[in-house]
């Protein structure tokens, strides 16, 4: 094996015995577990009552998991849902050999597997916007510029967890550089597209963590989280041509061809950014 290669073949989790922590599961647990912990100095630091938080991250958890899962059956697995519509909802699949609970013969538990970022982009922002209403009397843009950070940093820990499952990984490098992902089956290097995602949102979490706490950004409603969205959004469609497609190319659909669904996805996203960050508006005392 030539050095510049890596040959990434990782256990599936934390082998408890009764129950395997599966390293996807854990990543995201700490992501919020460490996203609520800095978002309650945030909260402090804003004169804001600690107790409205944790319906905050309840809403975006929650809000955050449909949007991801409807993301993935509509932008990018429709084919296969309007014919498996129950799969939709329920984390089980047809299979003829198996039994679901050992009760319900011809089905097996699978758990939810597809999920797309596009779909809770959506849908965060919708989750806050009832929070507001609910919880307290600001603009919805007033929490999405402090949630933006969290959410560049659960980023970074959900591509970790990507990477540990071997999945989403880059096209082949064509050298001896990049990551045989041999828990997948794969026999070439190929790009580490998940740590080139990981560690630019680990930079952008950083960065607006910087401009919250050090500068007077915060005051302009919008900025924070139209930065946030201009360059996450801008890294993702940069970074997915280096990556396999992760469902039957659909370019036809498309009038942007040859960018793939994520691409196309991510320019409205940036478009939206860039008119948070430079819109008119008054800045707060």
């Amino acid at each position: 094996m030539n050095y510049l290669s890596v040959v990434w073949n990782p256990s599936i989790g934390i082998d408890l015995g009764f129950f395997t922590i599966r390293w996807y599961s854990l990543m995201f647990v700490v992501a919020f577990i460490l996203g609520l912990y800095l978002m309650k100095k945030i909260y402090i630091n804003d004169n804001i009552p600690i107790e409205k938080l944790d319906p905050l991250f309840m809403y975006v958890f929650i809000f955050m998991l449909i949007g991801m899962r409807l993301g993935d059956v509509f932008f990018y697995s429709w084919d296969y849902y309007q014919n498996h519509l129950i799969e939709i909802f329920l984390p089980i699949k047809k299979s003829a050999n198996d039994s679901l609970l050992g009760l319900i013969k011809g089905w097996k538990f699978t758990g939810f597997r597809g999920f797309a970022s596009h779909g809770a982009a959506i849908s965060i922002p919708i989750g806050v916007y009832f929070y507001t209403k609910k919880y307290l009397q600001k603009s919805w843009l007033f929490v999405l510029d402090r949630l933006g950070i969290m959410v560049a940093l659960a980023g970074f820990f959900i591509r970790m967890g990507n990477f540990f499952n071997s999945e989403i990984y880059g096209k082949p490098t064509g050298s001896t550089y990049g990551v045989i992902f041999k828990a997948d089956g794969q026999t070439i290097p190929r790009h580490p597209t998940q740590l080139y995602e990981a560690f630019s949102y680990l930079v952008l979490f950083f960065v607006l963590w910087y401009l919250y706490w050090k500068t007077d950004k915060k005051k302009k409603q919008g900025y924070l989280f139209g930065l946030f969205t201009v360059v996450l959004w801008s890294l993702r469609f940069v970074i997915e041509f280096l990556k396999e497609p992760q469902v039957q190319q659909r370019g036809q659909e498309w009038f942007f061809s040859p960018l793939n669904t994520g691409q196309v996805l991510s320019i409205p996203m940036v478009l939206i950014g860039f008119w948070l960050m430079f819109r008119k508006t008054k800045i707060q005392k």
